[in-house]
């Protein structure tokens, strides 16, 4: 685990988290100035080159501004998303979160899905390759979600959030991003972890926040999800 990572894993109950969403250098250079993540998200996809879903992301899409990334970076903690359909299967999770680690410098992978992708963070971290995860709303799986829908708003849907949590942790996940789940929810899963928690649309019991950075400033005109303020 390198000392990035530690220092995230020790602001848990002690000082919020900042992550927000870069696809290139200049930017980067900004935010690396005043976050402590920087994620770049599958998101690019919608805000760079107006895809209406993340699942037309590429592999190269998320190396070439990885790469871009990188060079803006000198204090932040770098994650990348792993793409859709791109750890399918443990062999395929390894082959390409390599990939990404040996091109973009990154100090970690994010992926999305709860105990289903167990077998895969098991894997990637046995490999010493960090995983970020992501439960709740599932921007690649929106499809099966029945929609951009807040997610863990029953009693059967909220424990299982929080016992998907508990098995990413187990894996061995160093923090786990909350996607639209009610805020209630969202600190049940930040108080049964011992990682930080990082919360969009999930209320502020999470153990940080993130936002992608042009829904932020409100840079373009597209439709953007309620809970977003838009700051300038």
């Amino acid at each position: 685990m390198n000392n990035k990572i530690k220092k995230i894993i020790l602001k848990k109950n002690k000082q919020k988290i900042l992550c927000l969403t870069s696809y290139s250098k200049n930017i980067t250079e900004i935010l690396d100035r005043f976050v402590d993540i920087i994620l770049v998200g599958d998101s690019l996809g919608s805000v760079l080159y107006n895809y209406n879903s993340t699942r037309k992301v590429s592999l190269r899409n998320m190396i070439e501004h990885s790469k871009s990334v990188r060079m803006g970076i000198k204090k932040s903690l770098m994650v990348v998303d792993m793409p859709f359909q791109t750890y399918r299967t443990k062999s395929e999770a390894l082959f390409n979160a390599k990939k990404l680690i040996k091109l973009t410098k990154c100090d970690a992978v994010k992926l999305e899905g709860g105990r289903r992708r167990i077998p895969m963070v098991e894997a990637l971290v046995s490999a010493e390759i960090p995983v970020m995860g992501h439960i709740g709303l599932t921007p690649q799986s929106v499809n099966t979600m029945g929609g951009f829908r807040i997610q863990g708003r029953d009693v059967k849907a909220a424990n299982d959030l929080v016992a998907a949590a508990k098995a990413l942790v187990h894996a061995g996940c160093f923090s786990i991003v909350l996607e639209c789940v009610p805020s209630v929810v969202a600190s049940m899963v930040t108080d049964s972890v011992d990682v930080p928690t990082i919360g969009i649309g999930a209320g502020s019991g999470c153990d940080g926040q993130v936002l992608v950075f042009h829904d932020l400033l409100g840079i373009e005109k597209r439709t953007t999800p309620k809970f977003v303020r838009r700051y300038a």
